[in-house]
């Protein structure tokens, strides 16, 4: 595989010397490999992927992956930067993105929603400004949907209530706030304390600048990068019609309008949603409905293959799932396609699977995201130091057959993909 990698980059490099050659003057137009190719040399995996793969346990994949440790690495579409890289940096901002790209991310998430003036922007949910953002450190704090209130002491009595939308504030009092780490301490007693509580398998080292941006800005950004877009819709925490007239549909045709103002191309972005009948009207009413994916949030491993040949008879061509619904543990102990996974298959759906490093320590937590490969089904225990993280993701590369896996930090994702070829 390490040989079939160094004769692709040494056939870019020919390439490149040809298109050098062929122009005299190409300083003067900006050819070389550095003009041509120069986005393929900057991915920058850091240090995590080589220690996954060291505490992998002994064996042929373990040694595959490991003779590709010297490289080259480019940016693959099958690593997805989830909201970014939210495993260090604030989810949904400029810097969470620029890394993702970094790392290789072929494909990076906005998740969009809209703010009290119908302006798209990008945040996970409607109603997370409260433990996205700094807004309860500022006099935005007042219009939330639930402000903080405090005693006679001064002390905070409503954390648990706390609840700060998109829609409480206009775009530029969104633009004036900054992101930090998805975190909250509904037990505090003051802002402080409610704003400090960041998990101890993330950091705040990189969380003193988190630049909130717009859909729009989010499209400019990622298009500069030179990486690709899936969009996801989401769900509003507001009645629809917003404000009586202010349709869903309207909704999911001005996220799509943003991407052809710009410019883009549909084959570039890949909206999705939880929300079936969103995916629906991208596929009837839009070119982009062609890429639309259908997040699944039910949850039920037992959909049916006719159900989900009745999803693809009405033009759904992609399915995303949880991860642990793509597969499960056989008697054996060895990771396997589950049942769902083998469904979509027959049925003719790409698949996508989420979210990669999306928990702390493997071999100190039952995370929702292993499920049936954490012992908890009563099926064998997996999944027990972090190298398994590269176990479970051959297999839903390799035998599941996904298309791409979002990742918290998308540089492990790249690395596999670049060993494997994908």
């Amino acid at each position: 595989m390490k040989s079939l990698i160094t004769y692709a980059f040494a056939s870019l490099m020919l390439i490149a010397g040809c298109a050098t050659q062929a122009s005299p003057d190409h300083h003067k137009h900006g050819l070389g490999f550095s003009k041509l190719f120069g986005k393929l040399t900057e991915t920058q995996l850091g240090p995590r992927p080589f220690f996954l793969v060291a505490n992998m346990d002994e064996g042929p994949l373990k040694e595959t992956l490991e003779s590709c440790e010297s490289g080259p690495f480019f940016k693959s579409k099958f690593s997805i930067g989830h909201r970014g890289s939210a495993m260090q940096f604030p989810e949904h901002t400029k810097e969470s993105y620029e890394a993702a790209a970094r790392m290789g991310a072929g494909i990076v998430e906005c998740d969009v929603t809209f703010t009290k003036d119908r302006e798209l922007v990008c945040r996970h949910s409607q109603c997370d400004l409260h433990t996205t953002t700094n807004i309860l450190a500022t006099p935005l704090a007042e219009k939330c949907s639930v402000a903080p209130e405090f005693d006679s002491e001064g002390k905070l009595v409503n954390a648990r209530d706390i609840r700060c939308c998109t829609s409480d504030i206009s775009l530029v009092e969104f633009k004036s706030l900054q992101g930090k780490m998805d975190a909250a301490d509904t037990s505090a007693t003051s802002i402080e304390e409610y704003m400090n509580a960041t998990p101890d398998w993330r950091t705040d080292l990189y969380s003193t600048k988190g630049t909130l941006l717009t859909h729009a800005e989010s499209i400019q950004l990622l298009n500069d990068l030179g990486v690709d877009f899936t969009p996801e819709l989401k769900s509003p925490s507001v009645d629809m019609p917003y404000e009586g007239d202010y349709t869903q549909a309207m909704y999911a045709q001005q996220m799509i309008d943003e991407y052809r103002e710009a410019g883009i191309h549909p084959r570039r972005v890949w909206p999705q949603s939880f929300n079936y009948e969103d995916v629906i009207y991208w596929v009837e009413n839009t070119r982009f409905g062609r890429q639309a994916v259908y997040l699944d949030g039910v949850y039920d491993v037992n959909v049916s293959l006719a159900t989900m040949q009745q999803w693809r008879a009405e033009g759904v061509r992609v399915l995303a799932p949880p991860l642990w619904m793509l597969v499960e543990a056989d008697a054996e102990g060895n990771i396997v396609p589950s049942q769902y996974a083998r469904n979509a298959k027959e049925a003719g759906l790409k698949l996508i699977a989420w979210s990669l490093e999306r928990s702390g320590l493997i071999s100190q937590r039952n995370d929702w995201y292993y499920t049936g490969l954490n012992g908890e089904t009563g099926m064998p225990d997996v999944i027990d130091n972090e190298g398994d993280v590269m176990n479970l993701l051959h297999v839903l590369a390799q035998d599941v057959g996904v298309i791409g896996v979002f990742s918290d930090w998308p540089a492990t994702t790249t690395y596999y993909a670049n060993c494997m070829g994908l």
